[in-house]
């Protein structure tokens, strides 16, 4: 069958008409189907969510010379009060103190008592800190419960004259890549905003701490927001608005959230101990490469290598050796080497807790009491792969047993002699050889060895002279095996372990 070709489009027309309910006179045949398009609106349940979010503003007084002067805004320009904000005009002069401010978000998660969740960031150094409510009123911060920078969580105080709206706190774990959210806060100093999107990922690191674990979002999160919420669709808080990433300091859709279940947890403590008491199992960790993982007998380089054990820590107290690989801690998986830091640092202190191990290719379990972690900078839970590099004198005192282990390109080493140790400040009770020479672009050095290193171990063997060093590697080359697994102690005692192929 064939049709006229004038009279083949006027049937498409007419079928595409019918299908938005519309006839030809453009009266609607099919009103029922006249609906709105799009996604479904969030309005209902942002008029719900709007009151328990608060603008935090700050101010601190600044004994420092004047600043930037306030531009040239006419009179009634719709930002004025936004310029205001920001350049303050008072102090006539260089030294003559004058206010600082700031703005960020928060939100109330106890009308009752007036606690508000913000992030720490928001209030650095603050002199004063109010919270903006929605319908215009304001609260003067009357105390900062607790902050902690490492999740850059705060705790804030005010007094309601009636209770506030508050939100609730919901489960990230449960949180799909895909699932849509909404944030709520104080952009650029306008006022209350809502910007929808969905979990772009999760357990984001975006090496700002040891504890880094965040939702990304692709919903506008912009100067201003920190500290607000981010919400799932059932008005539950799953994160902490903290960070972008953008090269112009606007929201190019990759913002981060703490996770709530990292905030309900941090939260708790500041508001019981006014400070986070964090867990700690006294070990320095270390990724596993695909090399590594080979040479230890993991299947996939998953876990944390134990660099070394701190004495008397609640890991040596338990069994953990150097050498090991972690694989679960109470019970849950350590995907990651940076996995087991929040796993330990979220930990019950006092609990006794099961730690899965591979020693030696041989799995194991030991039970761990987890202590409290003293917050100093020395609790960094990845080695530090430093070494000095920097020495371009010649050793004029080097001991007589020296040498190149053989199957290891471009290295020398010599057994540690007093004038050594002092060269490269070696501890005196350390054992092993000295790192005394190595080759530029040869295989120790893209390994990352370097002059001064200690090398402790070959293949988890004690080494104390070149001798024992040369006679480890033999061996390890006599078992078929093409690469040695080096443990090497740099920089005031940091441990680490470095996989090195033979010759």
């Amino acid at each position: 069958m064939t049709m006229n070709p004038n009279s083949f489009v006027a049937a498409a027309i007419a079928v595409g008409l019918a299908a938005t309910g519309l006839g030809l006179g453009g009266v609607a045949l099919f009103p029922e189907r006249v609906e709105a398009r799009g996604p479904q609106s969030v309005s209902p349940i942002a008029k719900v969510l709007i009151p328990a979010v608060v603008n935090i503003s700050t101010s601190q007084l600044s004994k420092g010379p004047k600043g930037i002067p306030l531009p040239d805004v006419p009179d009634g320009a719709p930002f004025e009060k936004f310029f205001d904000d920001f350049f303050d005009q008072e102090g006539d002069g260089p030294g003559v103190g004058r206010k600082v401010s700031s703005l960020g978000s928060g939100f109330v998660i106890d009308g009752k008592e007036g606690l508000i969740v913000t992030n720490n960031h928001v209030i650095t150094d603050a002199d004063e800190i109010y919270a903006n409510f929605s319908d215009g009123s304001k609260l003067k911060v009357e105390k900062v419960i607790g902050r902690d920078p490492k999740t850059d969580l705060a705790l804030l105080k005010v007094t309601p004259n009636m209770p506030l709206a508050e939100a609730r706190f919901g489960s990230s774990e449960v949180m799909e890549v895909g699932d849509w959210v909404m944030a709520i806060g104080n952009p650029f100093g306008l006022g209350g905003s809502v910007t929808v999107g969905i979990i772009s990922a999760k357990e984001r690191d975006i090496n700002s701490g040891p504890y880094d674990d965040y939702l990304q979002t692709d919903a506008a999160i912009n100067k201003g927001n920190s500290g607000g919420p981010l919400f799932n669709m059932d008005g539950d808080v799953i994160g902490v608005n903290t960070a972008i990433i953008s090269p112009t300091g606007g929201s190019i859709g990759i913002g981060f959230a703490v996770p709530s279940d990292t905030a309900i947890n941090v939260i708790a403590q500041l508001r019981e101990f006014g400070e986070a008491r964090r867990g700690w199992l006294g070990v320095r960790i270390q990724s596993i490469s695909e090399d590594i993982a080979g040479t230890l007998g993991v299947a996939e380089s998953k876990g944390a290598l134990v660099a070394s054990v701190e004495p008397d820590s609640p890991a040596a107290k338990g069994g953990i050796e150097s050498g090991d690989v972690i694989l679960k801690f109470g019970g849950k998986e350590v995907a990651t080497m940076r996995g087991l830091p929040r796993l330990v640092a979220g930990a019950p202190i006092g609990k006794k807790v099961p730690v899965e191990i591979l020693r030696k290719g041989k799995p194991l379990t030991v039970e761990v009491e987890v202590g409290l972690l003293k917050e100093t900078p020395a609790n960094d839970n990845e080695d530090d792969a430093g070494g000095d590099g920097n020495d371009k004198n010649k050793d004029k005192d080097k001991d007589k047993e020296s040498g190149s282990p053989g199957g290891i390109g471009g290295l020398t080493v010599s057994a540690l002699s007093d004038a050594l140790r002092a060269k490269y400040e070696i501890d005196e009770k350390a054992e092993g050889v000295v790192v005394t020479e190595v080759e530029a672009g040869s295989i120790a050095d893209k390994k990352g060895l370097k002059k001064g290193d200690l090398i402790v171990e070959v293949s988890h063997v004690k080494v104390a002279s070149v001798e024992a060093m040369t006679e480890a590697v033999g061996k390890a080359r006599k078992s078929g095996r093409n690469r040695v697994l080096l443990r090497v102690e740099s920089g005031k005692g940091a441990m680490r372990f470095v996989d090195v192929p033979l010759d």
